[in-house]
């Protein structure tokens, strides 16, 4: 019996190659995401930031007319 060397054919190339563009397509996704996660969690601490602030501003605004009043 003859044993044959295996060889690649088109279908089986085609099929590895759209498996390696989907990994790639999955690894710039993820990256995109994490990124946007990271973006996301700034913006919080910036609104959360600015919550603040505009609590004290007015709490200072009623802290001052309480003691204009007294």
């Amino acid at each position: 019996m003859a044993e044959y060397d295996p060889f690649d054919c088109a279908p089986g190339l085609r099929l590895a190659a759209h498996e390696r563009v989907s990994e790639i397509h999955h690894a710039h996704l993820c990256s995109r995401l994490d990124r946007l996660d990271e973006m996301m969690e700034r913006l919080e601490k910036r609104l959360w930031l600015t919550v603040y602030g505009v609590v004290a501003v007015i709490l200072a605004q009623a802290a001052q007319s309480f003691l204009g009043v007294s």
